[in-house]
């Protein structure tokens, strides 16, 4: 069975920054993350694609990178966090192209908690 184990999230300061990961049990063609505040809908933060091709959400934009450790793990460094960032951090992968972050992914993860503080 897929698995996608993510990893790095926490408690941080307003301003503080922190690094996701997303450790995959196979290669896919692309890899993402989404995010989910309580009562709030999912919504996409940044994908990456095998040949390195990025698309970002709005919501993080100019405060984030996302970027490949090797073939089956991704990161996502995210910078100056406030309070509007505290979410679930789902990581999701799929093997459809093009792929963009209104796709239908097919393997998602458990998520990791991003709580900041003010």
């Amino acid at each position: 069975q897929v698995q996608l184990v993510e990893s790095g999230g926490g408690s941080v300061q307003a301003g503080g920054s922190l690094t996701l990961s997303c450790a995959a049990s196979a290669e896919y063609y692309c890899m993402a993350w989404f995010r989910q505040a309580p009562g709030k809908d999912r919504e996409g933060v940044a994908l990456i694609t095998r040949d390195l091709k990025t698309i970002y959400g709005d919501s993080l934009k100019g405060r984030l990178a996302i970027s490949k450790e090797n073939a089956k793990k991704i990161l996502l460094q995210m910078n100056r966090l406030n309070p509007e960032d505290t979410a679930m951090y789902y990581c999701a992968a799929d093997n459809w192209s093009p792929c963009t972050l209104g796709s239908d992914f097919e393997t998602w993860g458990q998520g990791t908690q991003v709580t900041v503080s003010s």
